[in-house]
């Protein structure tokens, strides 16, 4: 953990996703106060017509910011991180940020297993940091 994946109204050539993995990586190891070697970020290609928001007009381009994290984080932590992805896509990618809906599921440590650790992850502490 943690794993962040960004679903958009759009196609991003590499360099934009590499550069997007790259900041959002580095926000949520500074926010969450952990280690970059365990954060995956995915931006699967979704095209022009690949994320919708329902609404009573119908229908509208949308992106959406999938975070599984370890649970332990406060609302208002979670909060500060939301804002600062958002801007992230939107000063890396051009994502709309009115656009953007942030969604978190809190996981335990032992929901998430990592080979090059040796096995599964710790439940977060308040006092880590540099490490996940």
């Amino acid at each position: 953990m943690p794993s962040l994946a960004l679903f958009a109204h759009s196609s991003y050539p590499a360099g934009v996703k590499r550069a997007l993995a790259r900041r959002l990586g580095d926000t949520y190891a500074e926010m969450m106060e952990t280690g970059l070697e365990t954060i995956t970020v995915a931006i699967p290609d979704m095209g022009a017509d690949g994320v919708w928001r329902c609404g009573e007009e119908g229908p509208e381009p949308s992106a959406l910011l999938m975070c599984d994290i370890r649970r332990g984080r406060t609302a208002e932590r979670r909060e500060h991180l939301a804002r600062r992805l958002i801007a992230d896509c939107e000063n890396v990618a051009g994502v709309d940020s009115r656009r953007i809906k942030v969604e978190f599921t809190q996981h335990s440590g032992d929901e998430m297993y990592h080979p090059f650790l040796g096995g599964f992850n710790t439940e977060w502490k308040a006092s880590e940091a540099g490490q996940d």
